[in-house]
């Protein structure tokens, strides 16, 4: 019969007793009083014995899975292989639910709600007897918010995203998401492709779990989550179905106890020289420009300075190697099976800080030592870039966008990066998609075509709307592209010239509000410059007539995010959150 002694006189690997720092949990589990036994004995009510709390390791997993984020709905398999990492390592595994941020369905965007499953998750490893978490993520906005949120409450912690779901194919040819959804219905619409063939398609592009094959948001921040130290090499790339990542989050949850007894935080991991390292790989990748707005929320919880001339600086000087839609050919299958992210990190070489310490106790320089490109078409080398250096994120700023506004130059037609035109404005999505499809439209190749009212306040939630359909007029034309700006932001897998996340967003009194229909704007990309020609005295009389924005809403979520949200340029994080609060829990109420 088991023994019912109290646990802390039971101890076989407890940390006081095998040298390593005292665990977080004991001042839960371990005290002999009525504190102690109401935190056990509730656990005996889940049907645990004592040894689950006698001193060893307590690790909670933390999983956005959820019928409501299909790209996430095999995370209960990666929980059960961590589980059993952790059970195997010596630790006990509580599992608990997160926020789960679903890309597509929420409304009226996840990005207003990136926030609050960072607060949650947080306030959930801060509030708990954890040692340590595993935090299983994948789709867009959960990957990031779970950064946030363990660089703010800096406790041990490692993540494990989800994976690509398999390359789609389509009549004999890959198909890559979002990208080819954009491409597919501008040809319908365009007259290009039946409603037969884009059902058809439709059918056939998803092909498994997990989230976007293509280089969009959700492997985009999976790459960075790996260059940042965050995740077990070779986490980023490998297919969401591939038995391998089932081998991965085993291999996560015994890392978490170690992490545990360790002490090992990510405040020593997400350091500036992380945070370079992440900018270098995301350059090299044709990363999603929401990694420019996610990796400054990053910065800021960390406290690590970190502007929109550091991206642009890094973007300048880094080449596109790696050949992914929506900027090359291929898809993550290709990526994750010439060597993923340890093979490009070994083809950056010097141009990444090798020294910087990751969540294996290695440094990232030994992490990727034994990397190997399988294939240099996929993965090319520094020699044979896909695109030159500049070819990433460009930010620009002007008279339009005095903040800051971004554009990815690889992902629009080259004659439009240089580029003066008369604008076609609206103050919102609505008024623009209600006129898209008119003939009789006042719209040419050269206009330039602005909706405001998208940002962060105005939407609410700054939704990816910034890649505008074109005007059914010039689809009619043959024309294929036209300089977009918004405050919106745009998917990861989309493509364009697009100017986005202009900041100060039009509801925040940005000059966005004060450009009208007919008045020239110019974009230089070379220049790094957006400006409208209009002279001051002209936008001074512009500005003294603005009407005083309607607020989004009254109660809520949205309204605590609109009063507090900040611009685009920092990250549009809530400006209280902004910082790392610690570990610390509240005090006991017994």
């Amino acid at each position: 019969m088991e023994n019912e002694r109290a646990p802390e006189t039971r101890h076989r690997m407890s940390a006081e007793n095998i040298g390593h720092r005292p665990l977080r949990s004991r001042a839960w589990l371990g005290e002999a009083g009525k504190n102690g036994f109401i935190a056990r004995h509730h656990l005996r009510q889940s049907g645990l014995s004592g040894r689950q709390f006698d001193g060893r390791p307590v690790i909670g997993i933390a999983n956005t899975w959820s019928e409501l984020t299909p790209c996430n709905i095999h995370l209960k398999g990666l929980a059960d292989a961590a589980r059993r990492g952790i059970q195997q390592a010596g630790g006990t595994a509580l599992e608990f639910p997160v926020l789960s941020l679903g890309e597509p369905f929420m409304r009226p965007s996840s990005m207003i709600y990136r926030n609050m499953m960072a607060m949650e998750l947080e306030e959930l490893c801060r509030a708990n007897p954890l040692d340590a978490v595993v935090v299983l993520t994948g789709c867009d906005k959960t990957t990031p918010a779970a950064l946030m949120a363990l660089a703010s409450v800096d406790i041990p912690s490692i993540m494990l995203t989800g994976g690509p779901m398999l390359n789609g194919r389509f009549r004999g040819r890959p198909v890559g998401s979002g990208t080819d959804i954009w491409r597919m219905t501008e040809g319908l619409r365009a007259g290009e492709v039946t409603q037969e063939e884009f059902t058809e398609f439709e059918s056939c592009l998803n092909r498994s779990a997990g989230h976007c094959m293509t280089m969009g948001t959700a492997s985009t921040m999976a790459s960075i989550t790996e260059a940042l130290g965050m995740q077990l090499p070779g986490g980023a790339a490998l297919p969401a179905v591939d038995s391998r990542r089932l081998v991965l989050a085993e291999d996560t949850g015994a890392r978490a106890v170690e992490l545990a007894l360790e002490g090992l935080r990510p405040s020593a991991i997400m350091t500036r020289e992380a945070i370079e390292n992440a900018l270098v790989v995301n350059a090299a990748c044709g990363g999603s420009t929401n990694a420019v707005l996610h990796l400054l929320a990053i910065a800021g919880r960390r406290g690590v300075p970190l502007s929109l001339d550091d991206i642009d600086e890094f973007s300048r000087a880094i080449p596109l190697l790696v050949d992914l839609m929506p900027s090359g050919r291929f898809l993550m299958e290709e990526f994750a099976y010439a060597g993923g992210v340890p093979a490009l990190m070994k083809e950056l070489g010097d141009l990444l800080h090798t020294g910087a310490p990751t969540i294996t106790g290695r440094t990232l320089g030994e992490n990727v030592a034994a990397a190997r490109n399988d294939d240099p078409e996929v993965i090319r080398p520094l020699s044979n870039p896909v695109q030159p250096a500049g070819s990433g994120t460009a930010v620009l700023r002007g008279t339009l966008a005095p903040d800051g506004a971004v554009i990815k130059v690889s992902a629009a037609e080259a004659h439009l990066l240089e580029h003066t035109g008369r604008a076609l404005v609206f103050d919102d999505l609505e008024s623009y998609l209600a006129v898209a499809a008119d003939p009789d439209l006042d719209v040419t190749a050269d206009s330039v075509l602005i909706v405001r009212g998208c940002g962060p306040r105005g939407y609410p939630g700054m939704p990816e709307v910034g890649n505008l359909p074109l005007p059914k007029k010039l689809l009619d034309q043959g024309v294929r592209d036209l300089v977009r700006i918004s405050d919106a932001r745009m998917s990861g897998t989309a493509y364009g010239a697009c100017v986005l996340h202009v900041a100060p967003e039009s509801a925040a009194g940005g000059p966005l509000a004060l450009v009208r229909t007919g008045d020239l704007v110019r974009i230089s990309v070379a220049d790094r410059s957006l400006d409208m020609l209009v002279d001051d005295a002209e936008l001074a009389r512009r500005r003294a007539d603005l009407p005083t924005p309607a607020a989004a809403t009254t109660r809520g979520w949205t309204r605590l995010y609109t009063d507090h949200v900040l611009q685009a340029d920092q990250g549009v994080d809530l400006d209280f959150l902004v910082g790392s609060s610690g570990d610390a829990p509240s005090r006991s109420p017994f």
